[in-house]
């Protein structure tokens, strides 16, 4: 059974940087893409970045955070970051991380209504 963990959320100010951290167990992340999500409070979920196999290893981007999230992967602590930096009130949110038996984002991308794994999130809140 695949479980996934998100970690590394939190409080920092207009400008700052957090570092969330997926982990997983029961799964090699390596094999697979996985994408982190968000949720700010009544707005619709949005994806906001994936990285493919470690066999291809490309990633993507939500054009609202380019150039200032980077996301990468342990294989060896079989876990995915998502490194945040110049964070802004609009960054505000649940994040999640996802993943499935996919090794592409393009197919990720596809069927994110059908992804069967999701950690429980974290908080980030960026606010002064």
């Amino acid at each position: 059974q695949v479980h996934l963990v998100e970690s590394g959320g939190g409080l920092v100010q207009p400008g700052g940087s957090l570092r969330l951290s997926c982990s997983a167990s029961g799964f090699t992340l390596e094999n697979y893409a996985v994408a982190w999500f968000r949720q700010a409070p009544g707005k619709e979920r949005e994806r906001v970045t994936c990285i493919s196999s470690s066999t291809d290893g490309s990633t993507d981007y939500a054009e609202s955070v380019k150039g200032r999230f980077t996301i990468s992967r342990d294989n060896v602590k079989n876990t995915v970051y998502l490194q945040m930096n110049s964070l802004k009130p609009e960054d505000t949110a649940v994040f999640y991380c996802a993943t499935d038996v996919y090794s592409s984002c393009v197919t990720m991308s596809i069927m994110v209504e059908h992804l069967s794994s999701w950690g429980q999130g974290t908080q980030v809140t960026v606010s002064s």
